[in-house]
């Protein structure tokens, strides 16, 4: 029958695959860890209850020399480590980390105490407005009309009454015979102009 010879390749490739698949399988738990280690088995007391040894541990892996272990995934806790890291204090010079270049501080505390009898600082004074670059030069009146007078800043001349606004900020509150007396709107800054002879 041409049925058994077939059969017969088919067995041995069959054979050939599966000796393969155990030589590479082999060859992965050797190049990871080795074999497992022996495992101790501890003699069980009959008269009380015996706590369950520990989970035997795996040997470190066998790496080239100088190259660093790789952590444990053991999940036992280590109360030695946990006990040492409590116990430790910091100690710091005082320094702030955070900012390149500056020196430790001597003493905050005496520095804080010399700080409470002086009163606070109050808000920061606003800055002065900017004064009003107009010139009053002169009148203009007529009989019946209200009193104009003229100003100028540069070569530019404005002329209003009381309660005009010239150079779209300026106010003209008051007319007197030797003053007027302007706003700017935009500051809320009241000025008082001279009369120049020029």
């Amino acid at each position: 029958m041409k049925l058994g010879a077939e059969s017969r390749t088919k067995i041995i490739v069959l054979a050939a695959l599966v000796v393969l698949a155990v030589i590479s399988v082999a060859y992965m738990f050797n190049s990871f860890g080795g074999p497992p280690a022996p495992v101790a088995v501890a003699p069980v007391s009959t008269g009380s209850a015996a706590a369950p040894p520990p989970p035997p541990r795996r040997p470190a892996s066998r790496g080239p020399i100088g190259a660093v272990a790789a952590p444990s995934l053991d999940p036992e806790l280590r109360l030695k480590l946990l006990e040492s890291s409590e116990g430790t204090k910091y100690e710091g010079t005082g320094r702030n980390i955070f900012v390149p270049g500056l020196e430790a501080i001597p003493n905050p505390i005496a520095s804080g105490l010399a700080k409470k009898n002086e009163p606070p600082p109050g808000p920061p004074s606003p800055p002065p407005p900017p004064p009003i670059n107009l010139k009053f030069f002169g009148f203009a009146s007529h009989a019946g009309e209200p009193k104009r007078i003229f100003l100028a800043q540069g070569d530019d001349v404005f002329i209003g009454a009381e309660g005009d606004i010239v150079d779209r900020r300026y106010r003209i509150v008051r007319i007197n015979p030797t003053s007027v007396e302007i706003e700017d709107v935009l500051n809320n800054n009241r000025q008082t102009i001279p009369l120049t002879q020029s």
